[in-house]
């Protein structure tokens, strides 16, 4: 499987209630999903977003791109 990766960083003032949902919002609508968080000293959070990307399809007989 092939993934795209989008990195986030969420500032100190966010708290885990409004990232979960500004999270569920973009896997509901985007296709999103949770890779890794990472809660640093300072209160930051490092989101890794992944999800699936679609394999080409191969060109039907006939058809031309």
């Amino acid at each position: 499987m092939d993934y795209e990766y989008a990195p986030l960083r969420l500032p100190s003032n966010v708290d885990r209630l409004t990232a979960a949902a500004q999270l569920a919002i973009q896997a509901e609508f985007s296709g999103w999903e949770l890779a890794r968080v990472r809660l640093f000293r300072d209160g930051t959070r490092q989101v890794v977003l992944r999800r699936r990307v679609a394999s080409p399809s191969p060109p039907q007989p006939g058809l031309s791109y």
